[in-house]
């Protein structure tokens, strides 16, 4: 088998919920011949998008979990990966951001830049993932393409370049005019799948050169050849002009912007070849693994199919056969028998069998080399696992998982469903680390804990499709913490000393609030009142009280502890005594420390018509909103405001009554703030009800 990384593109595609991610997919995988028919997202015909391979998906219309395919195109191999743009299923785009090499970023030529456009674009930054964009629906009314560049530089801070202009626009759209060769392209046959190569038109013709002039100098700031061409007016080659703006694009520093119509089979094509072009293969990435025998110092990956081997576990999928592990090769090539060890868990395995994924069919291989995706059967990991040949322990950098915003009890119905249940959590929670479960111990509920209303509701349908398990769920929760907010001292004494070997510890000091830090710790002990060896023991003993806050039970964040003075015993002392100490000086002081609720403050933006802006704002208001802007673009209105998670359960329904189903919103966390006193009060009455039951 030969393979050549120079050929090799990993890219995913990612934007705003229904900018036709989804569909434009649909179409590269049609005109690189891996299906012979195109269906739509929303199936009429009942078939659905190949990459919504679930069934929830197709009936929904939304990407859930992002898939995995591979196509060729011009001789390129190019491994794509969907991912969901729904904000609560944002792990599966960090997790594909993760192992890819380069982006498509999709907008829509109406709705432009919009909110999770934003978020995708910074998820891009953070792993500093080079993209091209693609303005799509240039045939949808208020397509407008130049204002979408603006507001890709002015929102996102891109330097963002046509590449094409549009031959007509909306009903009338015919084809585009490439820049670069400076010739109009038509898509001709049932399914564009011709393209014809013409004239650009003379009424065009104006407006394309001066287009080309500005790609020009651009692109010129990345090449010194260019820049000697465009002073010395000698003829601009095709190849000096794609060299530059690859160089700027693989720097992050110019994003080339392609555009057309998915749905209209429409400019599909040129934006490939702008994949092989212009988006770096495996070799122009520098990847760094973390060696965990050298304290955990950063190695550059070499990159070589020859040497160990280093490869990241980056999604897990139950199918037929068992555990799917789809791999992402940074180094080394995996064959089919060899040995490779799970870094986290310390366990070998032998793999029994390689597979190249093309959404939910699969072909087997002989081999996965560096730079390459593919998967494994049967091998027991988690997401995130690197696994590397025996004899190196390296990790790769772990992903940004972000912590979990809602909760909500669930019940099965019958014993049947229990066991079922417990199978599905098990399964989920090692597929997203985004989704978390855990046993209430005063309840005894099973509680299920996620990023949005969305997420927790997918889950659950999932259950019972996947695992014929049938839950009845509570009320969602929402997830409070609990902080501080003045200087408190404290001078606790733990004594037991009745018979035989006795406990004693004295523990002083003061707590404060710290609001950026979770947890603080400062030993300020001088001259051995507390032994050194039983500081580590008050430390558990503080950070133990951590999980439950003694106000109400919920996590206490923002605290700094200080310890400046103590007593021992040199019998009766020890870490258990001390850990007690700690305990009793924590609520010592807590109690006089101004404990506050803390609450979850979501970030929401709502997108709407502008005739019902004055509605959408007034029922952000009542859901104790603050308003921070609104923008008018066109016919479209963007409200930002910052919410509280507790008022935003079953906003979506409210908010298509109010807009005629024509308004969307988007939210995601921002920062934890104090709770109003009227509700602090009404949650802490909660709380009693409930341990009164309990009782």
């Amino acid at each position: 088998m030969k393979f050549d990384l120079n050929k090799v593109r990993n890219i995913g595609i990612s934007a705003h919920i229904d900018s036709g991610k989804t569909t434009l997919t649909e179409r590269i995988l049609f005109y690189t011949k891996r299906i012979h028919a195109i269906h739509d997202v929303k199936g009429k015909d009942g078939v659905g998008a190949t990459m919504d391979s679930m069934e929830l998906e197709r009936e929904r219309g939304i990407t859930i979990a992002s898939a995995a395919t591979f196509c060729s195109w011009q001789s390129h191999e190019i491994n794509i990966i969907d991912t969901p743009g729904h904000v609560d299923f944002t792990i599966e785009v960090e997790r594909s951001l993760r192992v890819l090499d380069g982006a498509i970023l999709v907008l829509c030529a109406v709705g432009g830049v919009q909110s999770q456009s934003i978020t995708v674009d910074q998820q891009m930054k953070r792993y500093n993932v080079p993209c091209i964009a693609f303005i799509n629906k240039l045939d949808r009314s208020g397509a407008n393409p130049f204002r979408v560049i603006e507001q890709l530089n002015e929102k996102l801070g891109h330097t963002a370049v046509a590449m094409q202009i549009p031959i007509g626009l909306e009903g009338s759209l015919e084809g585009v005019i490439d820049l670069v060769h400076m010739q109009a392209l038509y898509f001709d046959g049932e399914n564009g799948e011709t393209v014809l190569r013409k004239e650009i038109p003379a009424h065009l013709l104006d407006e394309a050169r001066a287009k080309r002039e500005e790609l020009i100098d651009k692109a010129s700031l990345f090449s010194d050849d260019l820049t000697n061409a465009i002073l010395e007016e000698t003829e601009i080659t095709t190849d000096l002009l794609i060299s530059a703006i690859r160089r700027g694009t693989l720097s992050r520093k110019l994003t080339p912007v392609f555009m057309g119509s998915a749905y209209k089979n429409k400019a599909v094509q040129p934006m490939l070849d702008g994949v092989n072009l212009l988006l770096p293969c495996p070799m122009d990435v520098t990847n760094q693994a973390l060696d965990m025998d050298q304290d955990e110092a950063p190695v550059t990956l070499s990159g070589k199919p020859a040497d160990p081997v280093v490869a990241l576990a980056f999604k897990l999928e139950d199918g037929a056969y068992g555990q799917l592990t789809y791999i992402r090769v940074y180094q080394g090539t995996l064959t089919k028998g060899a040995t490779i060890i799970n870094v986290r868990s310390g366990k070998k395995t032998k793999i029994g069998r390689l597979v190249r994924m093309h959404a939910d069919q699969m072909e087997d291989i002989e081999a996965i080399p560096a730079g390459y995706i593919g998967a494994l059967f049967g091998i027991d990991c988690a997401s995130g696992d690197t696994f590397v040949s025996p004899g190196i322990n390296y990790s790769m950098t772990s992903m940004f998982v972000p912590e979990p915003v809602i909760s909500l009890a669930i019940v099965p119905t019958d014993n049947k469903s229990q066991i079922n249940m417990s199978k599905a959590l098990n399964r989920f929670t090692k597929e997203d680390p985004t989704f978390r479960t855990y046993v209430n111990e005063e309840t005894n509920e099973t509680i299920i804990e996620g990023m949005g209303e969305l997420h927790l509701e997918v889950y659950v349908e999932r259950m019972r499709r996947e695992y014929n398990a049938v839950v009845n769920t509570g009320q969602p929760q929402v997830a409070y913490r609990e902080t501080i907010t003045r200087k408190a001292e404290f001078n606790y004494i733990h004594k037991k000393q009745t018979g035989g070997s006795g406990q004693y510890g004295r523990v002083a000091g003061f707590l404060e609030p710290v609001p950026e830090e979770e947890f603080v710790f400062d030993n300020k002990v001088t001259g051995g009142t507390i032994p050194t060896q039983y500081i580590p023991a008050c430390e558990k003993g503080f950070r133990q009280c951590l999980a439950k806050g003694p106000k109400m039970g919920f996590p206490v964040t923002g605290i700094k502890i200080t310890i400046n003075d103590g007593a021992s015993h040199s019998v009766d002392s020890s870490d258990m005594a001390f850990q007690a100490a700690a305990h009793g000086a924590f609520k010592e002081g807590y109690a006089k420390a101004g404990a506050v609720i803390l609450e979850p403050i979501m970030k929401v933006v709502v997108e709407t018509p502008t005739e019902f802006q004055g509605n959408v704002m007034g029922s952000l208001n009542q859901r104790r909103g603050i308003i921070l802007g609104s923008q008018e673009d066109g016919p479209q209105c963007t409200i930002d405001a910052q919410i509280p998670l507790s008022e935003m359960f079953g906003y979506s329904t409210v908010l298509r009554s109010l807009t005629q189903g024509k308004a969307q919103f988007t939210m995601e966390f921002s920062a934890y703030k104090q709770v109003p006193n009227a509700i602090g009060e009404e949650l802490m009455k909660k709380a009693q009800e409930k341990k009164s039951k309990v009782a």
